[in-house]
């Protein structure tokens, strides 16, 4: 095999800079787009479709075939002049074969691999998009559309705020819906942007769309090529495809759709951070959100509208301000991805980082060397080993210090060379060598640049892709038949180096006096002692570091002046300027009744104070407010995903009835979509009711009872440990109870316990 370059595995090799978006047909006609010094150029060029497959046996003389060198299964590429001739010589052998009819190229299952035209062009031309481009560069365009309620049944589209690409915003009026859907085609292709973007794009306004559009007879033409009308995908998450249980998105073809609910998906299942996920919380939660931005219930959002439209334009107005920022401040990692693998930027979006991005590229690396692929194998029956975890204290701890390991796994797989044992060629460690190196070298580009400049947020943005890809090597490596190369055997020994090195991290640490709380992949936790300062906190955790394995990088991350360790990865910490960070689904989920978070908020940090009696004052003001219903009826709610179809809850419904289903009936609504949230609260009377995000009114006629139960069992218990038994009795009695049972709380004092060896 000739000598290969490893940046042509991970940048592909041709260098044609500038591509905004790229559509393939089935016959081989593709369309890119690229932007040259602000110039939209579009090219049109030609390629014959191509899949691979382990026979070749019975294919007529309309497809061409090459073999691959090496030993894997999918050693043949079939070419066609026409996706559909290809697919038809295929599927037409495989029934000679095995004699019974097939229905799809797809049933062949892992006898084939099949790509998206598209994904077909750029794997084997090399390209990807943006090269050279900075993200500002694109001509981005944002919509919010404002209907009458949310079923394109019986609902319409009465007002449609546009950013267009050089920030001004437009606010689309008329009272026939088929003009206005119309202007807002008119102006797409008139302001001709590569990308459009709205906060559940896919989930929400592109679906409404387009079945509004058909309803009244308009040619949805928001896409540069091909017939009017939006082509539909595969996808993780998007809308329900009628009549089935499949997710769909919708594609406009030369234009990229992306939806800012995904980036902060990906953002809060690595931070766990944000107050949910919705527009509105997140604009706040990064200062986003103008001081006096206009907030409109949903449902009574037609009658202001015709009281005061002027209110309904400013809502909307802040809807498409807030996604223009929520996309430029979370896109740059996305942005960045689509700069090395062979996918569509829209794609990229919604991607897992295993199969959505590194698969792609170990595929590309082995065409690119002419070498076959291997098909999914299932295991061997070899359980995957659980990564190390320990809790070693709970309770309150004081001078607290994070010791941080930098992609512990991949790491460990660079030290030892541990990779697919069917990766032949070696790409997997390959690509994480570079990826880690690429990283380092643009995280610290960005440090060297001005906060705030487009060049630093390149370089983060890079910095951030690379370190996406990196850390699901090991994932990939562990999951089964899921991905092409996984090995559970290599999966395992990672896993057993990883335990090795932690407890060597931990044994070191504990024996240079600190006592130990908490440690994972991601690092170590403890308590140093009072008489001890920074600088013996850094020379600790430097000596630690010199011990460990070359490639495994310990840093210190940070330091704090008190932690509440509750469960493993579920703790409080306080800073020692006060700022209260809570992580892990005890402290912190986006379903959680917003009253017991602000309790636990007010009771965590007097009791990192000390402040015993603070804590029962924090719980009997709580109880008091419920009872005196001070506390709002949207502070009291939670927001439930809903996770059974209409059919299938109706089926249990006798047996088993649930609080949010409930409500929704209540509410009038018999039908719903899997994946779909609401936000319900529990009555009076005991039955649910649903409350509009932005609801104003306020009942307040909340089950007092139950959320005082909310409050004790599911909320006051997450300071169990910080107690012993009695002491925790005695905090958070009945209320009731107080003039009979006084005890002295100056005396209570919180503990740390130890539960675990170190």
């Amino acid at each position: 095999m000739p000598a290969v370059d490893h940046a042509d595995w991970l940048w592909g090799w041709d260098p044609t800079p500038g591509i905004v978006s790229v559509w393939a047909e089935g016959d081989g006609r593709v369309h890119v787009w690229r932007r040259v010094g602000g110039t939209l150029v579009h090219e049109q060029q030609t390629f014959r479709p191509w899949l691979l497959v382990d026979r070749i046996d019975g294919l007529d003389a309309r497809v061409t075939t090459r073999e691959l060198a090496g030993e894997g299964e999918l050693r043949f590429v079939v070419r066609g002049d026409d996706m559909a001739t290809l697919t038809h010589a295929v599927v037409r052998a495989a029934e000679k074969r095995r004699g019974h009819s097939i229905g799809h190229v797809r049933d062949l299952e892992d006898s084939v691999l099949v790509l998206p035209p598209e994904e077909q062009y750029l794997v084997a031309s090399g390209r990807t998009y943006f090269r050279d481009l900075a993200f500002d560069e694109l001509r981005r365009m944002q919509i919010d559309l404002e209907t009458t309620g949310l079923d394109p049944q019986r609902d319409r589209i009465f007002l449609i705020a546009l950013r267009a690409p050089d920030g001004e915003v437009e606010i689309l009026e008329h009272a026939d819906e088929a003009k206005l859907i119309g202007a807002l085609v008119e102006r797409v292709q008139a302001l001709d942007p590569d990308v459009i973007e709205n906060h559940n794009l896919h989930g929400f306004d592109l679906p409404f769309l387009d079945r509004r559009a058909k309803r009244c007879g308009v040619p949805l033409a928001l896409g540069r090529v091909g017939p009017p009308g939006l082509r539909q995908r595969g996808a993780r998450r998007g809308a329900v495809k009628d009549g089935t249980s499949r997710h769909i998105r919708f594609v406009a073809p030369g234009r990229e759709l992306i939806d800012t609910l995904d980036q902060v998906l990906r953002h809060d299942f690595a931070s766990r951070d944000l107050p949910g996920h919705g527009l509105k919380a997140v604009a706040r939660h990064f200062g986003l959100a103008g001081p006096d931005r206009e907030i409109v219930r949903r449902d009574r959002i037609l009658d202001i509208y015709k009281e005061d439209p002027e209110r309904v334009r400013r809502y909307a107005r802040a809807d498409v301000e807030e996604v223009a920022g929520l996309a430029r401040l979370m896109s740059g990692a996305t942005f960045a991805l689509a700069r090395i693998a062979p996918r569509r930027y829209e794609r990229l979006a919604d991607a897992g980082a295993a199969t959505g991005i590194l698969d792609p590229l170990i595929v590309r690396a082995y065409l690119r060397a002419g070498q076959a692929l291997p098909s999914h194998v299932p295991g061997d029956g070899t359980e995957h080993a659980g990564a190390a975890l320990h809790l070693f204290a709970a309770g309150v701890a004081h001078r607290v210090v994070k010791a941080d390991v930098a992609s512990l796994y991949p790491s460990l797989m660079r030290e030892y060379k541990i990779g697919p044992s069917r990766d032949r060629l070696g790409v997997m460690l390959a690509l994480i060598d570079r990826l880690v190196d690429e990283r380092l070298a643009a995280k610290a580009a960005a440090k060297a640049l001005p906060s705030g400049s487009p060049e630093r947020f390149a370089h983060e943005a890079t910095s951030a892709a690379m370190k996406l890809v990196v850390n699901s090597a090991y994932g990939y490596l562990g999951a089964g038949g899921l991905t092409r190369f996984s090995d559970v055997h290599a999966a395992n020994e990672v896993t057993r180096r990883g335990r090795e090195t932690l407890a060597l991290m931990c044994r070191e640490l504990a024996r240079r006096g600190v006592t130990l709380l908490e440690a994972d992949t991601d690092g170590v936790y403890f308590s140093v002692p009072e008489t001890w300062t920074p600088d013996d906190e850094r020379r600790a955790v430097t000596e630690v570091a010199a011990l460990l394995p070359r490639l495994v990088q310990l840093e210190l991350e940070g330091r704090y002046a008190a932690m509440l360790s509750h469960e493993p990865k579920n703790y409080a910490l306080q800073g020692y300027d006060g700022t209260l960070v809570l992580r892990g689904v005890a402290f912190r989920s986006s379903r959680a009744e917003r009253f017991g978070e602000t309790f636990l908020r007010t009771a965590i940090a007097r009791l990192f104070a000390g402040d015993v009696a603070g804590v029962r004052a924090a719980y009997l003001d709580t109880v008091l407010a419920l009872r005196r219903r001070t506390i709002s009826t949207h502070d009291v709610s939670s927001r439930v995903r809903l996770s059974k179809a209409p059919a299938q809850y109706f089926a249990t419904r006798t047996g088993r009835q649930e609080l949010a289903y409930e409500a929704l009936l209540a509410s009038g609504r018999t039908t719903w979509d899997v994946g779909e949230h609401v936000r319900v609260y529990r009555t009076a009377r005991g039955g649910g009711r649903v409350l509009d995000e932005h609801d104003e009114s306020d009942p307040r006629d909340y089950d007092v009872d139950y959320y005082v139960r909310i409050l004790r069992d599911n909320f006051a218990a997450r300071l169990v440990r910080a107690f012993s038994p009695d002491d925790y009795a005695a905090v958070f009695a009945d209320p009731d109870q107080l003039a009979l049972f006084a005890p002295p709380f100056a005396s209570i004092r919180p503990i740390l316990t130890r539960v675990a060896d170190d």
